[in-house]
């Protein structure tokens, strides 16, 4: 069983992304990950959906104090009372996905991708859209890495095997101020 943990970020979407989802929540969970989302709906939802029904553990990061404003498929709510600073927590996983999204999927990008961790991308709508296959920032993450960027995908086969050829070279864990730890 894997100890790595992926972030699966993404607000309201469509019917498709919503199904991308849900598929890709399953097979993190078929493939050991611990799924975190920000517990709410939508793609977060879908995922969430997808890893509990596929027998994975699925851990919401909530925005409230209250442990039940979370979806229904948390196995373990964290209520922060943080609002949109939960991002911060959602971002420290170990790989983060973002499917379409908005505003706070932009800022769960940016503090992965300050945080160095791998950070992976559905090609199309909403931020992960804009943001597939492109750097964040000119800054140099890992030095010995000439490719690091958001990586983009298309499928669900495709996310998974970024994952499997590249989630060693990104565990590397920084502090909270995106430096590596000593």
């Amino acid at each position: 069983m894997s100890t790595f943990n992926v972030s699966v970020v993404g607000g309201a979407a469509s019917e498709s992304d919503l199904a991308f989802a849900n598929a890709l929540g399953a097979k993190l969970a078929e493939a050991g990950y611990i799924l975190i989302t920000g517990g709410m709906g939508g793609v977060m939802e879908a995922a969430s959906k997808g890893a509990f029904q596929s027998g994975g553990q699925v851990v919401g990061i909530l925005p409230g104090n209250d442990p039940k404003q979370g979806n229904t498929f948390l196995t373990v709510a964290l209520p922060t009372g943080f609002g949109a600073g939960r991002n911060v927590v959602v971002a420290q996983s170990d790989v983060v996905i973002a499917i379409g999204g908005q505003a706070g999927t932009l800022s769960e990008m940016a503090l992965a991708w300050k945080f160095n961790r791998l950070v992976l991308a559905k090609r199309g709508d909403g931020w992960a859209g804009r943001l597939a296959d492109e750097p964040l920032d000119d800054r140099i993450r890992y030095p010995d890495m000439h490719d690091d960027k958001v990586f983009g995908f298309d499928t669900v086969d495709e996310a998974l095997a970024i994952l499997s050829n590249r989630l060693e070279q990104y565990s590397k864990r920084t502090t909270g101020t995106g430096q590596p730890n000593a």
